[in-house]
């Protein structure tokens, strides 16, 4: 059996494509599997914040044309960089295990503090009203482009700091790029942060990543995301959400940003089956609405 993958051609994007060929592989030895990459719009799209240009889809949007045309039979995505709303024809197969979903600051190489005369390399606005509360002085710039390539502008002198998913930086092998790790409670990460999604077309049988798929990360995502989803999150729109789970427990705490930029954190406590309901709920609630 052959089965074609597609991905975006940045280097994080194919090392966690890969990581999917490897659980297919180690299913079957036998089976055939090519790796296809592409640049999304999102990537090419250097000058400008995700919010106006379009937003998340921008990274997606090649790659759900790769499967519809059938030039890819999967594809592999981060999933926090993913749209709330997943085409019916295009659902969501598996996800990984998550790893480390926190946030971790990054300092130029050498620095053992921020030089807080330059700005701060941030384009997430959730993470830079949760900055602001811990570094009241900084400045923050939008940084854009893959992980090596904000790298490389940190390590130019164009900014004093920035900030990464721990995630990335650990499958790159870059662990030793991290200054300071985030806790949850000092930095809500990104709904599914950490979290891999394998995409493909409905009915396209996956049992080859039975021993791949992940049901506490998917428990996780699902409520994280209809945590956002119901405060219409977007990419850069202030809303988190953090799950976890304890056996058939879940703890989801929210993180949501009103109008006049006033922060608010919440949790709620259900069985970790019930993520839809309890995203949904905390949500609601937290923008002072009962659950209808």
């Amino acid at each position: 059996m052959k089965v074609i993958v597609g991905s975006r051609e940045s280097k994080l994007a194919v090392i966690q494509s890969e990581m999917v060929i490897d659980a297919i592989k180690k299913y079957d030895d036998r089976f055939e599997v090519e790796l296809i990459t592409m640049k999304t719009t999102g990537d090419r799209i250097l000058d400008r914040n995700l919010d106006e240009v379009g937003g998340k889809g921008l990274f997606v949007k090649e790659l759900d044309q790769a499967l519809v045309d059938g030039r890819a039979d999967l594809t592999v995505h981060s999933l926090k960089d993913m749209t709330m709303e997943i085409p019916d024809e295009l659902p969501l197969l598996a996800y990984s295990r998550r790893e480390d979903p926190r946030d971790a600051l990054v300092l130029p190489m050498g620095a053992d503090e921020i030089d807080f005369s330059k700005p701060i390399g941030c384009s997430s606005k959730r993470r830079m009203l949760q900055l602001k509360k811990m570094f009241p002085d900084a400045e923050f710039q939008p940084i854009r482009g893959n992980v090596q390539t904000r790298l490389k502008k940190l390590d130019n002198g164009e900014y004093g700091a920035t900030v990464l998913a721990c995630a990335g930086l650990k499958r790159l092998g870059l662990e030793e790029r991290i200054s300071r790790i985030f806790e949850p409670n000092e930095m809500i990460p990104a709904a599914c942060q950490g979290v891999l999604a394998v995409q493909g077309r409905a009915g396209y049988n996956v049992e080859f990543l039975a021993d791949f798929n992940n049901k506490e990360a998917e428990f996780s995502s699902i409520a994280e995301r209809s945590f956002v989803r119901t405060l219409d999150g977007g990419c850069t729109s202030p809303v988190a959400a953090y799950a976890v789970i304890d056996g058939k427990d879940m703890i989801l705490t929210g993180y949501y940003v009103d109008d006049d930029e006033n922060q608010f954190v919440d949790t709620i406590e259900g069985k970790a089956d019930e993520g839809e309901t309890l995203g949904r709920k905390l949500a609601l609630c937290m923008k002072g609405r009962d659950l209808k």
